[in-house]
């Protein structure tokens, strides 16, 4: 899971890709980067970190440029080396620099095709660079020295064409412009906005709308799967449908767990899709736990706190804050290696004893994955001195790796995966568990756009929106996304290499 961000402005654009980044570190903490183009030359820095850490300001002051493209990262399959780091950029044609949100199913496929047909070299093992690559051959197509926005439709359109998976991009062309387009799924987030000026009409394009919101656009619309979106560097605005059978399938995940909850996304408010699991699950502990004697509801901060509070509302229950977060810790769901991932658990919550001590609690979470955190959260509460913890999760159980760019692990790292809700129970040592039903998920979410005909389920039921996924194709995930696997890339890696390209 990434984020992206993309400005046309009639005044440097640095600080508002930045300020943008920063409410969007969320959705990656490994990497960040921006590119901007100044004097027909792209400005680069991209490194390991913090956006707050990446960016000096002797980095600001030089990514001058009113048009530019920023990102944060966190790895999924590939490496954590700061040569993946984004966006990237090609020479030719033209010169072009992207960023991009999501994960290619056919990767390995249109690595080797690109070279064997363009002679076109990866360097990384981001399909990051593959995507760029994609595009920037499909550009070749124009003979002419001056793109028109038509040559863009039809870049992207060929982009459809060949590549498989999920994937919200950003691009800017030099001497031209800025092109975003989404899968023909709309997996992956993608909005629209706009900002009046006195200069003129500025134009951004980001993961979520908060990014919109904290540099002062208006939000205009998402970005439609299969879409396209070009901004001159003048400001004119061109859009046009470029898939040929678009569907709309919103991942679903985005608003159980990645989405910050003041953002909005494909008409749906996070914070109001939350607000509806909660009631959703809330009626299913009230149906199926009836019986048992609860003193109150807890959430794990910070995701569940507003599923947990209308949980309780249902309940009639008292909502209590039993944790306190360190907001100097990152997810640690998106934390590579269990090793650091234990140790962050504790690093990052300490509870409140006094609202745990001889009290029946229920936690809620927005989910449960490996079950390390939760195992973990819960001996908290019984050393905190809870008499009983039952656990309730706002997602139904998660069952699948994700292929979309979500880190969900391998298949076997899944606490869930071959296991019963009775085993899942046993294994994080609570008193009782119930998950969410997929059906109210589904609902819930929904509520909020009922135009929504399907969202990306697979992690939860194993259908896959793209129909390419195979036990092949997952076998080889597997095999990259483990903690093992990890491990051992991070061994070969050399620690002391560094990104320096503050100047391209």
């Amino acid at each position: 899971m990434c984020g992206i961000v993309g400005i046309v402005g009639k005044s440097p654009v640095n600080q508002a890709i930045y300020d943008g980044l920063t409410v969007l570190q969320h959705r990656g903490q490994d990497a960040a980067g921006i590119v901007t183009i100044s004097d027909n030359t792209f400005r680069l820095r991209k490194a390991n970190g913090l956006v707050k850490d990446v960016f000096e300001r002797r980095h600001m002051e030089r990514l001058s440029g009113n048009i530019g493209v920023g990102h944060v990262r966190y790895p999924t399959a590939g490496s954590s080396s700061s040569a993946e780091a984004q966006p990237f950029y090609v020479n030719s044609p033209f010169g072009i620099a992207a960023a991009h949100n999501g994960n290619l199913t056919n990767a390995q496929e249109l690595k080797e095709s690109l070279f064997k047909e363009a002679r076109r070299h990866i360097n990384t093992t981001s399909d990051s660079e593959i995507l760029l690559n994609v595009f920037a051959h499909a550009l070749t197509a124009c003979t002419a020295i001056s793109l028109q926005p038509q040559d863009i439709f039809k870049a992207v359109s060929e982009t459809h064409r060949r590549c498989r998976g999920a994937y919200a991009v950003m691009s800017i062309i030099i001497g031209h412009g800025l092109v975003a387009f989404r899968d023909p799924y709309g997996i992956r987030p993608l909005v629209l906005g706009r900002r009046e000026g006195p200069e003129g009409v500025e134009y951004m394009v980001a993961s979520e709308s908060v990014a919109l919101d904290v540099v002062g656009f208006e939000f205009m619309r998402d970005v439609a799967p299969g879409e396209a979106v070009y901004i001159t560097e003048e400001g004119e605005l061109f859009t046009q449908q470029c898939a040929d059978n678009p569907v709309h399938c919103p991942c679903i995940f985005e608003y159980v767990y990645f989405a910050r909850p003041d953002s909005t996304m494909d008409g749906i408010s996070v914070y109001a899709a939350r607000v509806h699991m909660g009631r959703k699950l809330g009626e299913k502990i009230k149906k199926e736990w009836g019986e048992l004697d609860i003193d109150v509801v807890i959430p794990i901060p910070e995701t569940s706190c507003d599923i947990a509070l209308e949980i309780a509302g249902v309940l009639d229950l008292p909502y209590r804050q039993g944790f306190v977060k360190n907001r100097y810790i990152g997810r640690t769901f998106i934390m590579p290696g269990q090793t650091i991932r234990r140790k962050s658990v504790r690093r990052k919550l300490n509870a409140i004893n006094a609202e745990f001590k001889g009290k029946n609690v229920l936690l809620v979470d927005d989910s449960i994955v490996r079950g390390t955190t939760s195992e973990q959260i819960i001996q908290m509460a019984r050393d905190a001195g809870a008499n009983k913890v039952y656990f309730a999760s706002a997602a139904p159980e998660i069952r699948f790796p994700n292929v979309y760019g979500i880190d969900m692990p391998s298949a076997n790292e899944l606490i869930a995966h071959g296991r019963e809700v009775d085993n899942i129970c046993e294994q994080i040592g609570a008193d009782g568990l119930i998950f969410q039903a997929i059906g109210d998920l589904i609902d819930a979410v929904r509520q909020e756009n009922p135009t929504v005909q399907r969202f990306e389920t697979s992690v939860f039921d194993g259908d896959y929106v793209t129909g390419d996924v195979d036990q092949a194709y997952l076998d080889a995930l597997d095999e990259a996304r483990s903690d093992t696997a990890k491990a051992s890339r991070a061994n070969i890696e050399d620690p002391n290499l560094e990104m320096h390209n503050e100047e391209a």
